[in-house]
């Protein structure tokens, strides 16, 4: 062997324990979201704390997580990616240990919101450094395996973490998050290559405010509606807010010599494609983990054990199929993955909204198991889609926006589809005695006998099947809302490859 070849296979080596790192961190992301809230009950009993500080156990993390990426992403570009990346990791071990530790609600919401800082710039950096070790197809690969991690940890976290709760208590969901965060930051210091973009002037401060700010408002603003109404004034002063602060960031951008999101870029049918694909999983896929597991077990009358089996159905092919297709792009153009892979979950959808409630449990895994394919393709996809529409040097900024579409997407799809599925719901116990709100917010909960108790005039068969007729209502919408989603995204990535993407971004009118 020759020593060149001996320097090929070490850099092979450096490259892929990079990757491993980068993985880790991407797997622990998801369960920093999901384990908290299947260890809500415990953490209730042991912290106490009212509804609404209970609700920000989530929802602080969330907050915080999606509103950040954007400036970790620009901050990663202008001060070193591997350092933002270490840095976050740093900061987002420090504040999962303290949770474990923690015995009041409100300094657990605070640690919340800290550890979704952090996770951001975790994630933000690390993504920006694959970027500039991996090239073309390989990069693509590299990605579709970051994105299978993603996937595993998303999907399966509400699993683990619930073995873990109930054999070791909630504290424990900290140690394996804090477990895979160690194993990240001992593979990126030793392995990542520090990097920068050689033209960046430093974090536009007025954009990333004013872009954080905006997000933060809107965010809050949609996750206060379901509570209090999207008439109550709070809500109404929070989205106001929200768009005039998103109108002062267009503005900034404009101005500023550079700017945190090159607002041209949307000139580029691909790049606003790519963003409209990073939405589509929440509504598709995302909700389905928090809806799905409320119906098998308060309506359908499932055990826990018993509904977590039935998520593995949808969550398995996240397993494997997102590597799969990043090896799919030796032959076929990732728009024709992507836009194959949505319609065949927007048939699943279909499919699932046509099984009633209280049906066999055998006749939902077939559909189950088409969403999670159908998703599990673009899946692999999107974060090298993500990185390759826009220059090299500005790869912490497209991932920025790129996860903060889909972060943020997560949380508004899960406040709007909760919202619209009360209404469906209400709709369809219409005329009858009784509280009809009441008892539809307690069905979207899963609390079907406080529901049954609100209106005392209906049967137990009727009231399933009323909520049976609002969930596949639901499931409808969101089936058309995918295949448009199809339709959009297939026709727009086939606008340009990946290289000539690139190479229109990087020139000067860009």
């Amino acid at each position: 062997m020759t020593t060149s070849d001996k320097r090929t296979r070490a850099s092979a080596a450096t490259k892929m324990l990079a990757l491993i790192g980068v993985c880790c961190a991407a797997a622990a992301m998801p369960l920093t979201f999901t384990g908290p809230a299947v260890a809500l009950p415990a953490i209730s009993r042991d912290l106490g704390g009212s509804p609404i500080a209970l609700n920000w156990v989530t929802n602080a993390f969330m907050l915080t997580f999606g509103s950040s990426l954007m400036a970790a992403g620009a901050l990663a570009d202008g001060y070193g990616r591997k350092r933002i990346f270490l840095s976050g990791l740093a900061a987002f071990q420090l504040f999962s240990a303290a949770l474990a530790f923690s015995r009041d609600i409100v300094w657990f919401d605070i640690l919340r919101a800290l550890q979704g800082v952090g996770a951001a710039a975790a994630f933000s950096g690390g993504m920006a450094s694959l970027a500039q070790e991996f090239e073309g197809d390989e990069r693509m690969r590299a990605f579709s395996i970051v994105g299978s991690s993603f996937g595993v940890g998303l999907a399966f976290g509400p699993i683990a973490s619930g073995f873990m709760v109930q054999t070791f208590g909630w504290p424990a969901i900290f140690a394996l998050v804090f477990a895979l965060g160690t194993l990240a930051f001992a593979l990126g210091a030793r392995f990542l290559h520090e990097t920068r973009d050689p033209e960046a002037s430093g974090l536009d401060w007025p954009g990333a405010i004013s872009f954080t700010l905006a997000l933060t408002l809107f965010t809050y603003g949609v996750l206060r509606a379901p509570e209090h109404g999207w008439r109550d004034p709070g809500v109404i002063a929070l989205l106001a807010a929200s768009a005039v602060l998103m109108a002062l960031f267009c503005i900034v951008e404009r101005r500023v010599k550079r700017p945190m999101l090159d607002l041209t870029l949307f000139r580029y049918p691909r790049f606003v494609g790519v963003q409209l694909l990073a939405a589509a999983p929440a509504y598709a896929f995302v909700v389905l983990l928090i809806l799905l597991p409320v119906r098998f077990v308060g309506i359908d009358g499932m055990s826990e054990v018993g509904a977590g089996r039935m998520m593995i159905a949808l969550s398995a092919p996240l397993l494997a199929l997102p590597m799969v297709a990043g090896q799919l792009t030796r032959w076929f153009a990732p728009a024709a993955i992507c836009g194959v892979g949505l319609m065949i979950s927007a048939a699943g959808l279909f499919w699932l909204g046509s099984v009633p409630a209280g049906a066999a449990h055998a006749s939902l895994i077939a559909p189950l198991l088409a969403i999670g394919v159908g998703i599990s393709l673009p899946w692999g996809l999107m974060d090298g889609l993500a990185v390759s529409v826009v220059p090299k040097e500005r790869a912490g900024m497209a991932t920025g926006i790129f996860s903060t579409t889909r972060v943020a997407g997560e949380g508004v799809a899960l406040a709007i589809v909760s919202a619209v599925l009360s209404a469906l719901i209400q709709s369809s116990v219409g005329g009858q005695e009784g509280s009809t709100t009441a008892a539809a917010q307690r069905l979207v909960t899963g609390d079907f006998n406080a529901a049954a108790a609100a209106l005392p005039g209906m049967t137990r068969d009727a009231l399933i099947q009323s909520y049976g007729q609002a969930f596949g209502t639901l499931l409808l919408l969101l089936a058309s809302i995918t295949t448009v989603t199809a339709i959009v995204v297939g026709a727009f990535l086939r606008r340009r490859t990946v290289k000539a993407a690139e190479t229109v971004c990087e020139s000067p009118a860009v």
